[in-house]
């Protein structure tokens, strides 16, 4: 007789009751439990591992014992799922089909208590899917309750849940001033007034020794199973009620900080109107049924100045987005370069010029012969490619922060995203430059540690402040009119999929060709001109080395069909070769 292996899986959407000696987990395991015995006869035989997830929405696989279970399924420790009832397992038809296939791949089944249906027919199948879709109806209205309900509470100042902020604890269905916390918010209001600047601000609260207030870790669930006397052992909420699904034993905290102030953290404050006594649900505000930390006239007074910094930077927001080096660009001279540009047959050519080349100011001749004029859509994608090497090389996350494995996962896919396709990225990530200087052999850049989270999506506490400064090979030469500029080690490998593709076609061209079809007969069936199928048949010619090279996105950066079409390769392989290595 064959030996099923049946794990157990129960589910609770809320947390009430989860408190209990016997709550709804227990329930829904005994009655599963129960079946199980009941298919003896079957070779049916129980797991005894717990996997349980209290407090959690049907909605979501981020499920910490969901995960675990799929992952003994994949290890083959489990090849069947018992549930009380399928919503147990999802209330999402597109969660469910995610689900059956990775079963299917592992040779795993499931099987509900309460409904009885065969998955091998048709019609089990249609049975299924209107239960599922009955499922994710009821999921919606009940979230839509919710919305409603928290939109009616917040209307009558009530508050409902969430990140506390800084100066307040909750009390009840309100918040309650932590005195020691409100001066500190009250010193950011006062600094913010007399400074001006948030950055400035950021620097005197440091010089202060102001600090955030402590937080859950990011990546914390909120319970890793509902059940008291947790399997995993973990440790317990501050609450004392559930367990943080990462903080098992030996594990790192579940709370960060205090930590120093950043940008981001001073603009939330100076912008939240808890501090003046209101709650705010999505564009609106409420008065709040709590004490305002902030009075208004401070509090208008405040969003005034903020409204007209605004403005200012708006002012002068072309200049950035046109040539977005603007300002964070030096050279060894301390001389800060100049955005220019020049109009030639119609076109826009922009630069970075050194401003003593056009200033001429006397001062400046003894070091005018060493002025710069560099190409800017050259030097803002090679500058771009060089961060994100860097940022791949040192991944810039503060390891004593403890993230998990899959927290680092995620922001080690972020930048493979970014190398991948840099242009699309290159705005933000110029961005968070905050200098770079330049001298002939090398460049000096130092990063915002705001912009660098606010890219990989992490708190402004993960990122290192080691990893904002790097240096890297920086070499500019001119043949003539031709200007070549090299950063680093070159770009990011990133594949030219025109290229390949056109690579592909010339050598199915060419075997058209051998096969006795002519150019015209080529031209005819894939609706291109003669002319074109010529120019992309000669690509068949290419040398081995190079078409590697351009299939795994080794090659030069100006190697493009483009280039390609205007300068016809000799058929010599090592004369194409030579002349690649120039470009």
């Amino acid at each position: 007789m064959k030996i099923v292996r049946c794990a157990i899986y129960t589910r609770k959407s809320s947390e009430e009751g989860l408190g209990q000696e016997f709550n709804s987990l227990d329930a829904q395991r005994e009655a599963c439990a129960s079946y199980i015995a009941s298919q003896k006869h079957e070779g049916w035989v129980l797991v005894p591992e717990y996997y349980d997830d209290g407090g959690i929405s049907g909605g979501t696989l981020e499920r910490a014992g969901l995960k675990r279970l799929l992952k003994d399924i994949d290890s083959g420790v489990v090849d069947q799922i018992v549930v009380y009832k399928i919503d147990r397992l999802t209330r999402s038809l597109a969660d469910f089909a995610k689900l059956v296939e990775r079963l299917d791949k592992a040779n795993a089944s499931f099987v509900s208590v309460t409904q009885s249906f065969n998955t091998a027919t048709s019609m089990g199948r249609l049975t299924l899917n209107v239960l599922l879709s009955f499922a994710q109806f009821e999921r919606e209205v009940t979230a839509e309750r919710i919305r409603d309900k928290i939109a009616a509470s917040k209307r009558k100042g009530l508050w409902m849940g969430g990140q506390v902020p800084l100066g307040y604890e909750p009390d009840g269905r309100s918040l309650k001033i932590v005195e020691d916390e409100a001066e500190t918010v009250r010193r950011i209001f006062d600094l913010y007034l007399q400074l001006g600047s948030i950055y400035e601000v950021r620097q005197a609260a440091s010089d202060l020794g102001l600090r955030t207030k402590g937080r859950p870790r990011l990546g914390a669930k909120k319970y890793s199973n509902g059940r008291k006397g947790n399997a995993k052992g973990g440790r317990g909420r501050p609450d004392g009620s559930g367990v943080y699904q990462d903080a098992e034993d030996g594990a790192a905290p579940s709370v960060i900080g205090p930590a120093p102030f950043g940008a981001t953290n001073i603009y939330y404050i100076l912008t939240n109107p808890v501090y003046a006594g209101r709650i705010r649900h999505r564009a609106q505000t409420h008065e709040g049924n709590h004490p305002a930390i902030i009075d208004s006239a401070t509090w208008d007074l405040v969003q005034e100045q903020l409204a007209a910094s605004a403005a200012r930077q708006r002012g002068v927001s072309n200049c950035a987005k046109i040539s977005p080096l603007a300002g964070k660009l030096i050279d060894d001279t301390g001389d800060r370069f100049t955005p220019s540009h020049s109009n030639k047959n119609g076109a826009r050519l922009r630069y970075y010029i050194s401003n003593r080349l056009i200033s001429g100011k006397k001062q400046d001749e003894a070091t005018m012969d060493r002025g710069w004029r560099l190409p800017a859509p050259m030097l803002e994608s090679q500058l771009s490619n060089a961060i994100v090497r860097h940022l791949i090389d040192r991944l810039p996350i503060d390891l004593s922060v403890s993230p998990s494995v899959g927290e680092m996962e995620q922001v080690q896919r972020r930048l493979e995203t970014m190398a991948s396709d840099t242009e699309h990225h290159l705005p933000a990530l110029l961005k968070s430059i905050d200098r770079a200087t330049i001298t002939q052999g090398k460049i000096d850049v130092v990063l915002i540690d705001q912009w660098i989270a606010e890219m990989l999506e992490v708190h402004l506490d993960w990122i290192n402040p080691d990893a904002l400064t790097f240096t890297t090979g920086f070499q500019y030469r001119k043949r003539g009119v031709e200007t070549k500029l090299i950063i680093g080690a070159g770009p990011v490998k990133s594949r030219d999929e025109v290229l390949i593709r056109n690579v592909a076609k010339a050598q199915q061209y060419y075997d058209a060709i051998k096969q006795g079809q002519s150019f015209e007969e080529i031209a005819k069936t894939e609706n291109l001109s003669t002319r074109r199928v010529m120019q992309i048949i000669d690509l068949a010619f290419l040398a081995p080395t190079i078409v590697q090279s351009i299939v795994t996105g080794d090659q030069p950066m100006g190697l493009t069909t483009k280039w390609l079409s205007n300068n016809p390769m000799p058929p010599d392989w090592l004369a194409q070769r030579q002349i690649i290595t120039t470009l």
